[in-house]
């Protein structure tokens, strides 16, 4: 039996809010990636958090029952340590992120993710830190002839 090593991976909410909401351009490379069976998923109580009250205040079952598919299936919560704080806003000032893409970076980066996915366009600040690997969803722009 072959025993392969998982690619470590934080999801950032926005894939999951993508795959889960239908967007017509970033839905399907959303699902490919929440479905790859080569990947082992890491999460933290700042993704449900960013995911899960609008969900359920707006009473939308089936996107709640999406992210808790989701959340059964990670392997890895990342725990956040006051200490951790101090780290993201080092991330944040000197990669120019926002509060919480600086906490997602640290967090991946801290539970020895390989990649860190998120659904923000190549351009956003995220893609500029340097503490993990930073995939986007979005399809790669057609090269100019």
């Amino acid at each position: 039996m072959l025993n392969r090593q998982l690619l470590r991976t934080y999801i950032d909410s926005g894939v999951l809010i993508t795959a889960a909401r239908g967007d017509a351009t970033l839905s399907a490379p959303a699902i490919r990636v929440l479905s790859d069976p080569t990947r082992e998923f890491v999460s933290s109580e700042w993704v449900r958090l960013e995911v899960l009250p609008k969900a359920r205040y707006f009473k939308r079952q089936s996107e709640i029952s999406f992210y808790d598919l989701f959340f059964d299936r990670v392997s890895i919560w990342a725990p956040f340590e006051a200490g951790l704080l101090t780290m993201a806003l080092d991330e944040a000032s000197a990669s120019g992120l926002s509060a919480v893409d600086a906490i997602h970076v640290v967090l991946a980066a801290s539970t020895g993710c390989e990649e860190l996915i998120t659904s923000e366009n190549p351009t956003s600040g995220i893609h500029r830190a340097g503490r993990v690997r930073i995939v986007s969803i979005y399809p790669p722009k057609p090269a100019k002839t």
